[in-house]
């Protein structure tokens, strides 16, 4: 009986060091939070991880902060993506 209760707080404690591994780049973890703030859908993730590894980190966080800033309405990926094309 100590024996099952023993593999039960194993298996506990295997299962709680699971955690996400860090982004190997900086533009991965950039494209990540402007992912998570802008709300992007699935379709277009690879589109924003491509613009932050091409694109200089200062110009991606002006055009975040730039469609937070203007497009209250609609969809802010698209804006975000309109901007960082015409730059």
């Amino acid at each position: 009986m100590k024996i099952n209760k023993g593999l039960e707080k194993l298996s506990d404690l295997i299962g709680r060091g699971q955690a996400r591994k860090p982004p190997a780049y900086q533009w991965q973890d950039l494209a990540l939070r402007v992912i998570e703030e802008l709300g992007i859908p699935q379709f277009k993730r690879n589109a924003i991880f491509k613009v932050c590894k091409e694109k200089p980190k200062n110009l991606i966080e002006k055009c975040l902060n730039d469609t937070k800033e203007l497009c209250q309405t609609g969809e802010k990926w698209r804006y975000f993506l309109k901007l960082i094309n015409n730059k």
